[in-house]
């Protein structure tokens, strides 16, 4: 699978392009083509595990995977680092969601899930602008304190892959894609696409993920 460069994101209506990636759960590779004619499946791309936000959403993801299994979905959780490392962090932090690893974010660029361009605007947006998406920090705090914030509540330390993802795919967007089993996307959220970096960290809540899956119906 190639990435065409600056592509926009990717629509309800629009076939989603094939992918193969290092299965992090168990040995082997996972591909789009494994769901094609046999189940819709819901496609959540992160960013590397550096991301605080990330790591909480993939974990409110293993819940949810349950529940979107008995409406009939599978779920994939395309996580943009190594596989090694994110079979270490997982053996600590196990979650049911199926995993797969793309430490050059080819499925991301695929998607159309853009890396914003860096301009003063967003530098002074990233420091001034409050989130608490998750709701644990004692006050919203600007992304530059609040992921830091959210590390030290976490104890996680990041190694030097997660440093080095960190570095290298600032400042990527995260989203999700629902794809029925003709492979045709269904459902799309982009982080920040409505309310710029306001919504940042934010993720479906389960009600709104399952709404998309009922809606397939």
């Amino acid at each position: 699978m190639t990435a065409p460069a600056d592509r926009s994101p990717l629509k309800p209506g629009d076939p989603a392009p094939d992918f193969t990636l290092a299965a992090v759960g168990r040995d082997g590779t996972v591909s789009l083509d494994d769901y094609r004619g046999r189940s819709p499946v819901l496609l959540a791309m992160f960013r590397g595990l550096y991301c605080p936000f990330c790591r909480r959403a993939i974990a409110q993801l293993g819940v949810t995977t349950e529940k979107l299994k008995a409406a009939g979905v599978e779920t994939l959780a395309i996580v943009a680092t190594s596989p090694e490392n994110a079979r270490l962090y997982f053996k600590f932090r196990p979650t049911r969601a199926p995993l797969a690893a793309d430490p050059e974010l080819v499925t991301h660029r695929a998607f159309g899930l853009p890396r914003l361009p860096v301009t003063p605007e967003l530098m002074a947006a990233l420091q001034n602008t409050a989130i608490n998406p998750s709701g644990e920090l004692p006050e919203p705090l600007p992304p530059t304190a609040a992921m830091p914030a959210l590390d030290k509540i976490d104890g996680f330390t990041p190694s030097e892959v997660d440093r080095q993802d960190a570095e290298r795919q600032f400042p990527q967007i995260k989203g999700q894609f629902l794809v029925d089993r003709a492979g045709i996307v269904r459902w799309a959220n982009i982080e920040t696409a409505g309310e710029g970096v306001t919504g940042l960290g934010k993720f479906p809540t389960d009600e709104e993920l399952l709404a998309a899956a009922r809606a397939l119906r």
